[in-house]
């Protein structure tokens, strides 16, 4: 594990600045009137029930995932899956740092060379991080923070019924990580290869991202609490992910405690003044 954190971190970090780069160029366009606000499910992005919304989505799509799993034992339908989100979310990430049609060619590259080379880790991490980048920078700017922090809540209950008592959690995530998906970010040792899902990677950067939007800061002042929101995140992954490590066979959510800290820090950060 003392090989694993470090790589992991590095991956944390990548993909949050990515994230966030992404996310101030969306805050910016709205501002402008470039960009209309999304909204993921209700009109307003500060209504709640997006987050009921959410986990409801999270459940059916987590039930449909099982089921596709029980009948499909190939990786053939996962991987279209996983092409159609690659694919979209690094057209938003790429068309932040240039044109368009540049924007669309990465993409596509990127996309020829995760089929080339589909046993690369390296390649899986780059569309990983760049899924993360662009699927928390979006839905951060779509949800207000009281949706995302009930949404935080909401999902870290559930993260931890799915672990510890009905265990569905574990087999989703033993069959994902066997179908070699950019779904979970690896980190092979001699041991073992590590995975982690890119849930506990999006949501940081989704808190963080709707914080920067929510502030009455100007750039680039608001990617303060941002980022003290993300370094409480990282604390609590590498927090578990250590523990996990010295207790091999045993899985724990790291979402409960990243939300703890990073819902304590953001709370600290209103005290002060931010």
């Amino acid at each position: 594990m003392q090989k694993v954190l470090p790589k992991l971190v590095l991956i944390f970090v990548l993909a949050q600045v990515i994230g966030l780069g992404v996310g101030a160029d969306l805050i910016a366009e709205i501002s402008s009137g470039e960009m209309e606000q999304p909204t993921i499910f209700t009109d307003s992005p500060d209504d709640p029930l997006n987050a009921v919304f959410l986990i409801a989505g999270i459940l059916f799509f987590t039930a449909m995932l099982l089921v596709f799993m029980f009948f499909f034992k190939g990786p053939g339908l996962f991987r279209v899956f996983e092409i159609f989100v690659v694919f979209t979310t690094s057209i938003i990430v790429f068309s932040t740092f240039v044109p368009e049609t540049i924007a669309f060619v990465f993409a596509v590259e990127l996309i020829a060379l995760r089929l080339l080379l589909p046993k690369s880790v390296f390649i899986r991490n780059i569309a990983a991080i760049i899924s993360v980048a662009g699927v928390g920078a979006l839905i951060g700017v779509s949800l207000g923070v009281i949706p995302v922090l009930v949404f935080l809540i909401l999902l870290s209950v559930y993260d931890f019924i799915a672990v510890f008592k009905t265990k569905h959690m574990v087999k989703l995530a033993k069959g994902i990580s066997g179908k070699n998906l950019a779904f979970t970010v690896a980190i092979p040792t001699k041991e073992h290869q590590f995975e982690l899902g890119t849930g506990d990677l999006v949501l940081p950067l989704v808190f963080a991202v709707s914080v920067m939007k929510a502030s009455s800061a100007a750039y680039p002042f608001y990617l303060v609490p941002a980022a003290m929101i993300l370094v409480a995140s990282i604390i609590g992954l590498v927090f578990t992910m250590d523990w996990v490590g010295r207790h091999v066979g045993k899985a724990l959510p790291a979402l409960p405690l990243q939300a703890v800290l990073m819902i304590f820090v953001w709370l600290a950060l209103i005290a002060l003044g931010f």
